[in-house]
């Protein structure tokens, strides 16, 4: 019976890692058309390209798409490094006890989820939070702050704990990971194209030019950076639950990952080192906004994470005592 038991979660994990490499794909293939997108509208307003006067080498949309290949390259297998590096993360220091039981907490999830050892590392800094980032289970990284260490106790850290272990074992890194990396491409590439169109050059060779062109190129080059983190968010707040889940089936104490929510959500303190790009890595959203503890349809849109006061009432309902 128990071995059953083990097949099935087994097979539902492989199931949820399956549908998360399909959605990778789809994120990724979505990225790429976007810049696709902002390179053609750059070369419809500044190149003269695609226009029946001027067939002219799209030059833009050429260079956009290779950037797009190269970050989407670049996310794979350096976006981990990339992700630890903006945040100034550290590698464990065991001469200090606080590391040691760390290590102790991860090593105790990673063999109830039948996961390779992440790599963990630590952030100086008192807001306290966590993610979990790499691009498969063998090539993964936990990273706590050092806040979240002083703030939780040992229960509490381990709920923190399984839940980035979760991310890990559902495969849910690999997908945030890609979106950080390319989000920061989708703005530089946003940020140059819509510079450039305020220059007398650009704006002289869009006269003439048909409004209903030109008036939704530049609006694709101004918003394309929302619609980029839209396209974020819209990933990430639903995998929030299924990681509280699957983390109460590593350590069968939803009690411990509810306390540290509380504890977090009263500390209510954001994590300097975060950006827009990073913060639906997070365990809780480190920009701390208004708009995370809201629920409907604009929420959703808005916010890269659930409610806190929900996933705690949800995670209280798993123990029978409901809130």
């Amino acid at each position: 019976m128990a071995a059953e038991s083990q097949g099935a979660a087994s097979e539902d994990f492989a199931e949820r890692q399956a549908r998360n490499r399909r959605l990778s794909t789809l994120i990724v293939f979505l990225f790429i058309c976007l810049f696709l997108l902002i390179g053609s509208a750059v070369d419809y307003l500044y190149f003269d390209a695609f226009t029946p006067s001027a067939l002219k080498l799209p030059v833009a949309t050429l260079t956009a798409f290779t950037m797009a290949t190269l970050i989407s390259l670049m996310s794979y297998y350096q976006g981990s490094a990339l992700v630890l590096g903006s945040v100034g993360a550290e590698a464990l220091d065991l001469k200090l006890p606080e590391h040691r039981e760390l290590r102790n907490i991860v090593t105790e999830m990673a063999l109830a989820s039948g996961s390779p050892m992440p790599k963990i590392y630590v952030v100086f800094d008192p807001a306290p939070n966590a993610f979990a980032t790499g691009r498969d289970e063998f090539h993964s990284a936990i990273c706590v702050t050092t806040g979240l260490l002083a703030l939780c106790s040992r229960e509490e850290t381990q709920g923190v704990i399984a839940h980035e272990v979760a991310h890990i074992r559902n495969n849910d890194i690999l997908l945030m990971t890609l979106v950080s990396v390319l989000l920061g491409g989708i703005a530089l590439l946003s940020d140059w194209a819509s510079r450039s169109f305020y220059s007398s050059r650009t704006r002289d060779r869009a006269v003439g030019k048909s409004a209903l062109l030109v008036v939704p190129a530049f609006l694709l080059i101004l918003l394309s950076p929302l619609i980029s983190r839209l396209l974020a968010m819209a990933v990430s707040r639903q995998r929030e639950y299924l990681a509280d889940a699957t983390g109460v089936e590593f350590t069968r104490n939803p009690l411990g990952l509810a306390k540290a929510l509380e504890k977090l959500r009263d500390a209510a303190m954001p994590f300097q080192g975060a950006s827009r790009g990073t913060a639906h890595l997070f365990f809780v959203n480190p920009l701390r906004r208004r708009v995370d503890d809201r629920e409907g349809h604009l929420a959703d849109l808005l916010s890269t994470h659930p409610p806190i006061a929900r996933r705690i009432m949800l995670l209280y309902q798993m123990t029978g005592a409901g809130r």
